[in-house]
């Protein structure tokens, strides 16, 4: 084996617990292990990442990892952390987002080459659709006592919960349907190694306990600890939402200023986890970072690091561009190359107003834009103070009261900037 699997993910802080014997049994050679993933959507967002750099540094060890898509669990739902039952999705969509799913996968992972430890994808529901309810509950479920189910901590804070309303029969089953999932594997793939979230421990054990009841076998499981932020803000989301790897979803912009706003504390801890640069690298950057903390060198690289990953390197540039939009020095062509979602992106909570094709046809004068038309300013006198003072931009240029906006100023067609002085941006809408 080129690397000990357990031993990286150590000193990256990527283990929360660990199956003892897990180590030594990697170390005898190629084996299987997996990961599952939850369909409900069809993107990842990084609170995947975890679960999806497992895989990635377990198949640069020298193993084979299998991502497997819930599609049965994700029509039940899993009681862990949960405080309600999930939607339930229909094939169809499944279908949908599993091959969404897939394709971002394959950023990370090598599916399609020859080798023997290549990356495979599989969908629960393929074994679990045609299992009749009488069938489970003879051949599965008589193996795994209720007081067992019962001691599980997902279950005990569910049963214990003032605020939930109980928790249903389906829910009850999630872990014996994932410890099938695991037994499934066992048989098909080999698989001897099942990892996921802290909060999975107890239904990856399900899984070992059913290998050894009822497929006569050892099998491990091991997990990650849940990614926290220092602050105590959950991470992973802001005020609007996930945080995506579908650049429609999260643009490449957002997605490298979310990384970047990460706080020392945090980026210490998740340059290990989201980045593959080596020990002596990490170490180096987090003793340069120690030094100059107002330079921020470790969140930089990890988010151009990250960012790259998920995107790529031109949209990295671009995102990087996008950012010296607001705090660097930048052009009007370095704005009118952003597209529309960036734009809307960089000037988010900016004041608008609109005005109309027909005012930007014939020129409109600088007091039209700032106050007449648009009341960005008090009064047409505010404006001529302003502009005499040369405190107005348009596009990032100085302009003066005799200058007037026409279709050249466009942005996306759609957008002019106005700024006065540094930090007050307004945009116009052109509709």
């Amino acid at each position: 084996m080129s690397k000990n699997f357990v031993e990286e993910l150590t000193w990256r802080g990527m283990i929360h617990d660990v199956m003892p014997g897990a180590e030594e049994h990697l170390m005898e050679g190629m084996r299987a292990a997996y990961v599952g993933i939850d369909p409900t959507a069809d993107s990842l967002h990084i609170g995947h990442l975890v679960g999806v750099m497992m895989l990635k540094h377990f198949q640069e060890c020298g193993h084979k990892p299998y991502a497997l898509v819930g599609g049965a669990t994700g029509m039940i739902g899993d009681p862990s952390g949960k405080s309600n039952e999930r939607n339930l999705l229909d094939e169809a969509t499944l279908r949908h987002n599993q091959n969404a799913i897939r394709e971002q996968l394959s950023r990370f992972l090598d599916f399609d080459s020859d080798a023997p430890n290549a990356a495979k994808l599989v969908n629960n529901y393929d074994w679990m659709k045609n299992f009749s309810f009488l069938e489970f509950i003879r051949d599965v479920g008589k193996h795994i006592t209720v007081n067992y189910m019962m001691a599980k901590d997902s279950v005990k804070k569910r049963l214990s919960s003032e605020s939930a309303e109980g928790m249903s029969f389906t829910e009850f089953t999630y872990q014996l349907v994932q410890g099938y999932d695991f037994l499934h594997l066992y048989r098909d793939a080999d698989c001897t190694l099942q990892m996921g979230g802290s909060d999975q421990w107890g239904n990856i054990t399900t899984g070992t306990e059913l290998i050894r009841r009822i497929g006569g076998g050892k099998a491990y499981a091991m997990t990650c600890p849940l990614i926290t932020k220092a602050d105590g803000t959950k991470f992973g989301k802001t005020a609007g939402g996930n945080i995506w790897l579908d650049a429609e979803r999260t643009s490449p912009y957002k997605f490298y200023q979310y990384w970047l706003n990460t706080s020392d504390e945090d980026a210490e801890k998740y340059i290990k986890i989201f980045t593959f640069l080596s020990k002596e690298e990490i170490e180096a950057l987090i003793a340069e970072h120690r030094e100059a903390p107002h330079a921020r060198a470790l969140q930089k690289k990890l988010a151009e690091e990250v960012t790259i990953m998920v995107h790529s390197e031109a949209e990295l540039v671009k995102a990087q561009k996008a950012s010296d939009i607001l705090f660097g020095k930048s052009t009007s062509e370095d704005l009118k190359e952003l597209d529309e979602k960036t734009f809307l992106d960089v000037f988010e909570g900016v004041p608008q107003a609109e005005v109309t094709m027909a005012d930007v046809e014939e020129g409109l004068d600088m007091i039209g834009a700032l106050a007449a038309k648009t009341n960005f300013l008090d009064s047409n006198g505010a404006a001529r103070r302003e502009l005499k003072q040369n405190a107005i931009s348009v596009n990032k240029e100085k302009v003066k009261e005799d200058f007037t906006i026409t279709k050249e100023d466009l942005i996306n067609n759609k957008f002019v900037l106005l700024q006065k002085g540094k930090k007050n941006y307004y945009v116009l809408v052109v509709k």
